[in-house]
């Protein structure tokens, strides 16, 4: 079995993800776009969902030039969308591939960096629906296609404030604790009727746009690209970490 510190450089083999229909949210952000077309490389059917469609067409560009599976594209705003959203995701996913293997919470709102007794109220709501809602609403609409799959893996993303809270992190930290309780009540709902795992990776300091919102004085250059801090993910996509579930990982 491999641990906590192999995982971190996790070698995937070709084709890990073949035959595999993997959800990623936030595919038109650095991580989840990255996430997107490594997940592609590896040979993944990609449904690719995101708010902004330009962005998505470029990820979907990217993974066509590259060779791998074509991707389909199915635009989500989690700030705005209602249940017939959802349920209309839900519904295409099963009509394209009847089943879902792989669900990726890739996407996030960062909200402000403020103390409590000044964090803006409508602020705080919208990054506490997008970051957790939203996550659960998704997970809630595609669970019955994830049962679907023989192997089936729900990963949400992390941070290192879902750990030990920091000051003026408000509403994005509370809400990532949020997300460890959703992923660890999910995977103990799971574990035993279910093909389905649930695990959380925090992917750790990178060179993202959130990252420069959140440190705009730092600077990006020494910062790792997305793409290098993938292997977590993969590993929790792939057969390879088949019985492991409730689980939180590093990826540096």
């Amino acid at each position: 079995m491999t641990t906590d510190l192999d995982v971190r450089n996790y070698e995937p083999r070709a084709q890990l993800l073949a035959g595999r229909s993997i959800l990623v949210t936030g595919a038109s952000g650095g991580l989840g776009g990255a996430l997107a077309q490594s997940c592609a490389a590896f040979g993944a059917s990609v449904i690719l969902t995101g708010r902004n469609v330009k962005k998505l067409e470029g990820v979907y560009d990217a993974i066509v030039a590259a060779g791998g599976p074509r991707p389909s594209i199915a635009p989500l705003d989690l700030e705005r969308a209602d249940a017939s959203h959802y349920g209309s995701l839900a519904d295409s996913v099963r009509n394209e591939f009847g089943r879902l293997d792989g669900l990726v919470h890739a996407a996030a709102a960062l909200g402000e960096r403020a103390p409590i007794e000044h964090y803006d109220v409508v602020t705080w709501l919208k990054v506490m629906h997008v970051n957790v809602n939203a996550a659960f609403i998704l997970t809630q609409q595609l669970l019955p296609l994830l049962r679907l799959s023989p192997d089936a893996s729900v990963v949400f993303t992390t941070s290192g404030v879902s750990v030990r809270a920091r000051a003026y992190w408000g509403a994005y930290a509370a809400s990532k604790f949020a997300v460890e309780g959703l992923m660890q009540v999910l995977a103990d709902e799971t574990d035993t009727t279910t093909h389905i795992r649930a695990n959380s990776v925090n992917p750790g300091k990178l060179r993202t746009p959130m990252r420069a919102k959140a440190y705009p004085g730092e600077m990006p250059d020494a910062l790792p690209l997305p793409e290098t801090v993938l292997g977590p993910f993969l590993y929790l996509l792939g057969p390879d970490s088949r019985g492991i579930s409730g689980r939180r990982f590093d990826a540096q």
